[in-house]
Formats: C-alpha cells, structure tokens, sequence
C-alpha cells in the first residue's frame, strides 16, 4: 500500500488528505470516505496537475497533486482499470513531419485502450494520445533488426504537428490492436465529406500552418469565402476553431481622433 497527498473534489470545494494506494483500489479518506475500485474506472484524463477518473456508473473523481504523485496513480490505475490493454514493444513518437526521429528507440511497456486516449505506458514513462488526436490507423512493415516486421502506425497530432508511433507485437495481437483501434476511431472516417478542389486547397494550406490573412492573399479570396469553407470544415469535424478574428471599423469619434491626430502632426 502506499499513500499520497493530494487535494480531493468534494461538494464544491476541495478537502486536502492522503489517499491509500492499494493493489485493487484506492480509498479516499474522511470527510469524503470512498473507496475506488480500480477495475471500476473506465477513464482517465489529465489535465495540468488535475487529474479527473471516470467511473462505470458515470461517477466522476477529480484529484489535483504534484506530478510524482499523479505519475504513481496513473501507473496503478492504467494497470488496473477496465481497458483494452496489452504488452508490447512500441516506438512513440517514431516520425515527426514525415521524418525518422533520431533517437526513437522501441520500448517494451503496456498499451492501454480508454474511453478517450491511447496509452503508451512503461515503469519510467506514460505517453498519452488523445483519439481525437489520432488521424489514421494502419497496419504497415517496419524493419526491426534487420528484418521488416508487421506494425501497427498510429498517426496522430502532437502540438499541432503530425507524428506517427509504431506499436509491435506478435501478428495476431496486432491485428486484433488494429481492429480494435480502427472500430473505435471509426468516427474519423472521411466518406461522405464533400470537399471541392477549392475545400481541399485551404485545407492543405492550412495544415501547413498559413494564416488566414496570407490564404487570403494568395488565392485571392475574400474573408467571407474563407469563413464559409471554414464553417464546412468545422460542421464535418475537421477543422476547429482556434482563435475568433475581428474585423472593425472606426466610429465618429474614432475618425475624429484620428483627423485630429494627423492635424497635430503636420502642425
């Protein structure tokens, strides 16, 4: 057993207590007093140092601690909790931008399959993949060791960037990992969405990281075409919305100030 300080949600405030750590739960001291039955969690997610588990019966816990401590309960948890998990040998990220990332070495750890996120995990490490993040899935040759092996590629967005991480086990848990993950990103699926030459352009300008103001420009388009292949975008979730832009004009007193501003500097 071990135990940990952290600070517990708990009727709309927050109780600072140790939790107890077991092999199969975890148990919330008083005033809050429960006990977490780790194969009774179905999720996980983190954010900064807040970490929010998601129960079966649709019950939510959050805990916010230091990032040792989160480190010690994610690993139980993962271990634990119902999931899709496996063992295997796993590469992430392996490519960044389409190129072989210098130092990625294979790593032997579980694989953990959440409601919301893919988990690479080992003693040292826990690398987290949103599914919302992952934007394709496929079975491929890797060469490992000289000779080329089946893995599953798993390509995803990391800080707005495209990568991929290899997974490789033996080739009848790939394919069962391959099916698995392809069912459940299923919703990622591109059939039916009817993108024109134009739609595809700004889509690819857009991947490569240009602004709206210079697509603007080098198609030669007006904000409003642009906000209207946008919003087809967003309604067929693949795009969202980053920041809101303003267009404005000056008021009476703002043309005002500004008359009266240049006057002053020509004086």
């Amino acid at each position: 057993m071990v135990e940990a300080p952290v600070k517990v949600r708990h009727n709309e405030g927050w109780i600072n207590c140790k939790i107890s750590i077991e092999d199969e739960q975890i148990i919330i001291p008083a005033p809050v007093s429960q006990t977490i039955v780790l194969k009774n969690i179905v999720d996980l997610q983190e954010k900064k140092n807040t970490l929010t588990i998601y129960l079966k019966d649709k019950t939510e816990i959050r805990l916010v601690s230091v990032e040792k401590v989160l480190f010690v309960i994610k690993h139980r948890i993962l271990m634990k909790c119902s999931a899709y998990r496996l063992m295997a040998f796993f590469m992430s990220p392996a490519i960044r931008g389409g190129v072989l990332i210098t130092n990625a070495a294979w790593e032997k750890g579980a694989i953990v399959v959440l409601k919301s996120d893919i988990w690479f995990v080992t003693p040292g490490k826990q690398i987290c993949i949103p599914l919302t993040d992952v934007s394709g899935i496929e079975m491929t040759k890797r060469e490992v060791d000289g000779k080329k092996q089946d893995v599953v590629r798993i390509d995803h967005l990391e800080d707005q960037g495209l990568v991929s991480s290899f997974v490789l086990t033996q080739l009848s848990t790939l394919q069962i990992l391959y099916n698995f993950l392809s069912e459940i990103t299923a919703g990622l699926s591109v059939e039916g969405a009817d993108l024109d030459s134009m739609d595809q352009q700004i889509a690819m300008l857009v991947y490569s990281g240009m602004d709206s103001s210079t697509i603007q420009n080098m198609l030669q388009l007006t904000f409003k075409d642009i906000d209207r292949i946008y919003d087809k975008l967003i309604n067929l979730n693949m795009a969202e919305v980053k920041e809101i832009r303003r267009e404005i004009h000056l008021t009476a007193k703002g043309v005002r100030y500004i008359t009266d501003a240049t006057k002053s500097g020509t004086n």
